[in-house]
């Protein structure tokens, strides 16, 4: 023990409290260096070399270890996760100062000293009794950390002269970009160089210098420069008016369409939904989307109207902004004062939320350069400058790069190269993109997730059925999509004596495999959901699990948790209980050999019985549930059929949705919302539930627009009236008018979303008119459905309850991360449709199609092709062509291009092809082939004339 550290503190209750505190040192911490004489004892697990491999350097010719301060570690993570750098020694002080400032990069460099092949050892410090410093009079903690670090370094370099005695002995490298620091260091005989300094000695490996991230924004600015932007002010100004009322606080939200305009989402604001204007490249000022930042409202005077001006950033490499100046005054157009919308300006950052960005070099122009522009995937993040001697090689190639700083005189912020993901276009490539782009957890699962999967064979022991029924004997089956591996969910219906039904849904309890808090746990939590692309699924937990243990395979013992009603023949509930389970489904079938089981005149075996008896009750309830007001919405969806040797798509169809994919429908329904009423009884402030928010009555405008040009009377004041009207909508000459209102609705509605019952007092779920709801019947693809589980477990006294299950705000916390993870997979999804659907046009060619219109805009019309339940966009102006006479009625609302009109749900005839001439930014082209506009409509046998140069480089992309 070193000495107690004594200090009083006065209590809430206004007695004073003697705290002591003692800091233990010891003499048994090892180096980390394999092999070492004095630390052998003492290593808990050899991580160092003991003749490290470094990398060949002109600075440091002799072999050594890397000791990198709290700055490198922060700002050079990219450099230190290369395969190049290894044996790195952290320091207990620099991973406890990271983990203070920033926990992604803590959990990057927790990862990295895991790998057993980087050879990073974390050196405790500040328990050693040679290395701990106390803090000195008038010493600040930043100055006290530094001569810790660096009383570290010198400690290392002296004990590797003990234990080697060869001259040649290892030495310790100070890394750090602190100029001050680095002189004391050179002053005590430390070996001290700057990141820059050693990575430029790696003569062999000159890649790593574009990995180099920019230490400040000062470094980059020069004098000659012209500023650009007004000066960040400090945070502790903007908290002050924040505070003030001066400034609001809010999120910074980037438009896709329009790189001059953004909108603040304030936070905390009494008025739902406010958001701020922002125009113009000065009132930006260097914010990027999803920074917090602070915002300064304008005088009314200056206030906006949203742009309906579509402009895309053409990205010049130098900072003339004369040409953006251009730009920004065909936004300020004569407006409507009704229009004119809260605008400001950013005056400062709060946090920036900056991540590894996928994208694609610009090369200079200019031979020989080194700067370049790096193109974002994402149109709402600004291109990107950085410096690489890889330019050419990099060229046609998916790359990450991350933003280092962003002076105040730079158009572009700066940052650095991280990584070459591969070439633009390959299949494999782009799904990568799209997984990184929506922050989709899909790494290999790692050794300490993996360790607590059960091991093989699995068996059900008589351990396992204590507080579990054997249901084994039950007619269960499952009815899937085909192919499906996940089978979460089985059912059975059965005659009882009395003559009532026995009604069950079973589930399969992954909570069992599943323990709070260790690795499996917290990585399922952490990846929220499982996500399904077009030719992948990234996996919530290990495929054992998954497609094997937890599935409801047919005959094999399964363990399930079940939901049992006892129901009359009217499918009104009579009882209902709650038990985990043993099951042997009999079946697996597919949605389609379920419903010919059920038309069969033949077959009449308990599996074709127990569906029929199902079939039969969820039409009632279906009925039941529409009676009181729930919706039955409408969203266009696909499936590929692809080619079995090279995996493109060859076919592209709409779902076909049948009887029993309804049936299964409404027992899953049943079942969440009986377990939410359950958990609700047993935990009022401690259910996990999900509600649906009802839209304001503003998001209802088109869809009543909409009925209005149909001369229908349409209501949307509660979700009865709105579904009463969408069953009213009937036209014999029209018969697919009533899908194209409901899929109008769809685009009407809020967002469902997960909460904790004791934080919200709303729990109504608008779109199923059921007042309580949540998610109990997809565990191995849902962590909400996990907690669900623990929590009904604990309510029917199967298992036993833990802290965090009872905290509220760590659920809510938990909701507010899986809401987060359900949209980015819902995103996800869209973008690999989105991308098959390229390549199936691509190799399909020009396509005429049959559309309807779905949105009128000021120039264009946005139309979907029922046949691929494909949405598109038809533009009436094109550059370097003649304009044509455009007349916009927005109460209608109609588009009248020449002297046709065009109104909602009107149909016409499209031409479809894929323009390649921006490999960034692929896209599915409509042009109008009827009704015919003379200079507009173009012929179903011709290319449109801008489609050669696509071809060309198309073909150039696929050599």
């Amino acid at each position: 023990m070193l000495k107690s550290k004594t200090f009083l503190k006065k209590t809430r209750a206004g007695g004073v409290l003697k705290i002591v505190r003692e800091h233990y040192l010891r003499d048994d911490i090892g180096c980390g260096a394999s092999g070492c004489p004095e630390c052998c004892r003492a290593q808990d697990g050899p991580a160092l070399e003991p003749r490290p491999r470094a990398p060949e350097s002109s600075l440091c010719p002799q072999p050594h270890y890397l000791l990198p301060d709290t700055n490198v570690l922060l700002h050079q993570i990219d450099i230190l996760e290369d395969p190049v750098i290894r044996n790195v020694i952290v320091l207990q002080t620099v991973l406890q100062e990271v983990r203070n400032r920033s926990a992604p990069v803590y959990k990057r460099i927790r990862d990295v000293t895991s790998d057993l092949s980087k050879h990073f050892y974390t050196f405790t410090n500040e328990h050693h009794r040679e290395t701990y410093v106390e803090q000195e009079q008038g010493e600040n903690a930043n100055d006290r950390n530094d001569r810790a670090i660096r009383v570290a370094a010198k400690w290392y370099n002296e004990h590797m002269k003990k234990i080697t005695a060869d001259e040649n002995h290892p030495q310790v490298i100070f890394i750090t970009n602190d100029i001050k620091n680095k002189e004391k260091a050179v002053e005590e005989g430390i070996p001290a160089y700057t990141c820059e300094e050693y990575i430029k000695s790696l003569t062999a490996n000159p890649e790593l210098v574009d990995r180099l991230a920019c230490l400040s924004d000062e470094r980059n600015e020069i004098e000659s420069r012209k500023v650009i932007f007004p000066e960040h002010l400090p945070l502790s100004k903007l908290q002050q008016g924040i505070k003030s009322g001066a400034y609001l606080q809010g999120t910074f939200r980037a438009s896709r369409e329009n790189y001059l305009e953004a909108t603040v989402w304030v936070h905390g604001d009494e008025e739902e939904n406010r958001e701020i204007i922002l125009q113009g490249l000065r009132n930006l000022n260097r914010a990027i989307h999803e920074d917090i930042v602070a915002v300064e409202v304008l005088p009314k005077s200056q206030w906006v109207a949203p742009s309906s001006v579509v402009l895309q950033d053409e990205g010049q490499n130098g900072d003339d902004v004369e040409d953006e100046e251009e730009k920004e005054n065909t936004l300020k157009t004569a407006i409507n004062e009704k229009m004119l919308r809260p605008s400001g300006r950013v005056v400062g950052i709060i946090k920036r939320n900056w991540r590894p960005f996928c994208g694609m070099l610009s090369k200079s122009d200019i031979k020989e350069s080194r700067r370049h522009l790096f193109t974002p995937a994402d149109r709402r993040i600004p291109r990107i400058r950085i410096e690489t001697r890889q330019a050419s090689s990099l060229e046609g190639q998916r790359i990450i790069v991350a933003i280092d700083g962003w002076p105040k005189n730079s158009r572009y912020p700066n940052g650095h190269f991280v990584k070459n993901i591969g070439a633009i276009g390959d299949k494999e490539t782009e799904t990568e993109v799209l997984l990184l782009e929506h922050d989709v957890p899909h790494q290999p699962f790692s050794q300490a997730v993996l360790s607590f999967l059960p091991k093989m064979p699995w068996n059900i022991t008589e351990e396992d059925m204590k507080n579990r029924e054997d249901l084994r004997h039950l007619c269960v089956c499952s009815v899937d999509p085909p192919k499906c591996t996940d089978i979460d969910d089985a059912l059975h219906c059965r005659e009882l004596e009395n003559g009532n039904l026995e009604v069950g849904v079973h589930i399969a309890d992954v909570s069992h495999f599943i323990r709070p808090g260790n690795a499996l746990d917290e990585e399922s939590a952490k990846r929220g959901t499982t996500v399904y692309l077009c030719e992948k699924r990234i996996d919530m937990v290990p495929e054992l699990l998954s497609s094997n243990l937890c599935s409801l395979r047919s005959n094999v013992d399964r363990l399930a948790f079940s939901c049992i009603w006892e129901m009359n023949h009217n499918a009104e509930i009579l009882k209902t209980r709650f038990t985990k389970s043993a099951i042997n489904s009999k079946a697996s079938l597919t949605y389609a050999e379920a419903q010919m089981r059920i038309d069969s005149a033949t077959m009449n075996d308990d599996i074709t019985t127990s569906l029929r008896g199902l079939n039969k009750l969820a039409k009632i309830l279906k009925r039941r549930r529409i009676d009181a007001g729930a919706l039955i919405l409408s969203s266009p969806e696909v499936r590929f059929h692809v080619d079995s040797e090279t995996h493109d798509p060859i076919d592209l169809q709409t779902k076909e949705l049948r009887e029993t994919n309804s049936m299964v429908e409404e027992f899953m329904l049943l079942a969440n919302v009986s377990v939410a009423k359950k958990i609700h009884e047993e935990f009022s402030e401690h259910a996990l539930l999900r509600k649906h928010p009802a839209p304001p009555p503003s998001n209802y405008e088109i869809l009543v627009k909409a009925a209005k040009s149909k001369n229908l009377d349409f209501k949307t004041d509660s979700a009865k009236a709105l579904a009463d009207s969408l069953d009213q909508i009937e036209s014999p000459d029209f018969p697919y008018l009533n899908t194209l209102f409901r899929i109008l609705a769809t685009r009407c509605m809020m967002q469902a979303v997960y909460f904790c019952s004791g934080m919200d007092n709303d729990f109504h779920h608008y779109g199923l008119a059921s007042p309580i709801y949540t998610h109990f019947t997809s565990p191995i693809r849902r962590y909400a459905d996990v907690i669900v589980h623990r929590l009904l477990a604990v309510a029917i006294g199967a298992d036993s309850t833990y802290p965090d299950l009872t905290n509220k705000h760590k659920l809510a916390d938990l909701c507010k991360n899986l809401n987060f993870r359900h949209k980015m997979a819902q995103y996800a999804q869209r973008a690999s449709v989105a991308f098959h659907t390229q390549l199936f046009f691509k190799n399909k060619g020009i396509v005429n199609e049959e559309a309807y219109i779905l949105f009128v805009r000021k120039n264009a019309i946005v139309v979907l092709i029922p046949k691929y339940g494909l949405e598109g966009t038809v533009f009436f102006e094109e550059k370097d062509k003649p304009k044509p006479r455009l007349a916009y009625d927005e109460e209608m609302p109609s588009l009248k291009v020449e002297d046709t009109e065009f109104r909602i749900f009107d149909k016409v005839k499209v031409k479809i092809t894929l323009d390649s001439s921006n490999l960034q930014h692929q896209k599915i082209c409509m042009s109008l082939i009827e009704p015919q506009i003379p200079g507009i409509s173009v012929p179903p046998d011709s290319t449109n004339s801008n489609t050669d140069e696509p071809e060309k480089k198309r073909s150039k992309l696929e050599n």
